[in-house]
């Protein structure tokens, strides 16, 4: 198996299983021992080192798994999207890739539907349906 597909592999599967209640009890339970166990330690600095060195890494390193789950599912989504543009008959292929975009032609295209979507309130205003394709 490549390093990227295991790699996918592996940062779905983390964050499906750490996404589940049973290891955010697991976590709480932890941080309950942990506090549990501060008198016994006087709450020395050592005490206090070991839950925040082992928080800051499991949080170091489940930044980058969902990232990359975020991102996956993102593309998919994105993917899903562009499809159905091009699909329904009348749509804008030139939205496909809105997201490949600089953000001052993304302002426009933004610009343009915030107008369109004006129009069609004024049009419910006014008793009017607001659906169908809008008048160039």
């Amino acid at each position: 198996m490549r390093n990227a597909a295991w790699y996918a592999q592996f940062a779905k599967s983390t964050a499906h299983f750490c996404g589940r209640p049973r290891v955010f009890v697991l976590a709480v339970a932890v941080i309950a021992v942990w506090i549990i166990t501060g008198p016994m330690f006087g709450f020395s600095d050592t005490w206090q080192l070991v839950i925040n060195t082992g928080t800051t890494i499991i949080t170091f390193l489940m930044v980058f798994l969902i990232q990359n789950t975020q991102n996956r599912d993102t593309e998919a989504i994105q993917v899903k999207l562009d499809e159905l543009i091009r699909a329904t008959k009348g749509a804008h292929n030139a939205l496909l890739d809105l997201e490949e975009l600089e953000e001052e032609s993304l302002d426009a295209f933004r610009t343009k539907y915030q107008a369109l979507a004006s129009a069609a309130r004024a049009e419910l205003s006014r008793g009017l349906k607001d659906t169908g394709t809008p008048e160039p």
